[in-house]
């Protein structure tokens, strides 16, 4: 076991490196025997010291692909800080982050509480006021994406930002497991999936987050936003990038990044 003293140095290796924008070598590289409950405790560590609220929570590691590729059998999740909200109206500035890369996903926005322990996918269903279009923004503080799952999930999931599109619909106006969705850059499509690429439901995404926060004493609560894992795969986003998600039954929405020069001087 890593104890407390160590687990706070590596957390704050990971703020350090999100702070100053210098990715860092992966954290099993000297300890190759964190866990992932050591990971969620670095975290939680760090989610607790920042000032901005929760607002949500995101699943990674939710298709079978990604969970063979790490070689788990379960997903991951991180926090979502106000702080991370983004805006289709204003493009982002690409250089605050390491390695930013956009995915598209069904957003959930939750009208009720979710119970922990024994959450079932009717529960979700039953407190979910709306789906919505969503962007999530990842990016990674291990220097290159050399990201164990001990990595990703201290690194908060590899999480950085999301933007929510405007159209809300609810629970029974759309199949949750049968909504297409695709990433376009410009006029080029760069990604396209099914929102069941996502354990065949994202509804079973939203179940298994609320029975696993339940173990560190974390609720999913009522004006929760949760997004549950990705349609189709990440895609690198550039300076001057400007993306529109589609997703059928539930609108679009848009997320861009300022140019250089445009970047720049908002640094000014």
């Amino acid at each position: 076991m890593i104890d407390e003293t160590e687990l706070r140095l590596l957390a704050d290796r990971l703020r350090d490196a999100e702070r100053d924008r210098v990715p860092i070598a992966p954290l099993v590289q000297d300890h190759p025997k964190l866990t992932a409950s050591d990971a969620y405790e670095i975290q939680l560590h760090n989610i607790r010291r920042r000032s901005a609220a929760v607002v949500g929570h995101k699943v990674g590691l939710s298709s079978k692909a990604m969970q063979e590729m790490m070689g788990v059998d379960e997903p991951d999740y991180g926090h979502l800080l106000a702080d991370m909200r983004l805006s289709e109206d204003e493009a982002v500035d690409a250089s605050r982050f390491c390695y930013p890369r956009v995915e598209i996903e069904v957003a959930f926005l939750l009208g009720d509480d979710l119970p922990g322990e024994g959450c079932t996918e009717e529960d979700v269903l039953a407190a979910t006021a709306a789906f919505a279009p969503s962007i999530e923004l990842i990016d990674s503080r291990i220097a290159d994406w050399r990201i164990s799952l001990a990595d990703t999930i201290a690194d908060n999931a590899s999480s950085a930002g999301f933007v929510v599109g405007a159209q809300r619909v609810p629970p029974d106006g759309v199949d949750p497991r049968g909504i297409a969705a695709v990433l376009r850059r410009g006029t080029e499509t760069v990604a396209s999936g099914r929102s069941d690429a996502v354990l065949g439901n994202p509804v079973t995404a939203v179940a298994w987050l609320a029975r696993t926060v339940a173990r560190f004493g974390v609720r999913l609560k009522a004006g929760h936003l949760i997004l549950p894992g990705a349609c189709a795969r990440a895609v690198d986003a550039r300076p001057g990038d400007a993306f529109v998600a589609e997703f059928s039954g539930l609108g679009d929405v848009r997320l861009t990044f300022a140019n250089a020069i445009e970047a720049g001087e908002g640094r000014e």
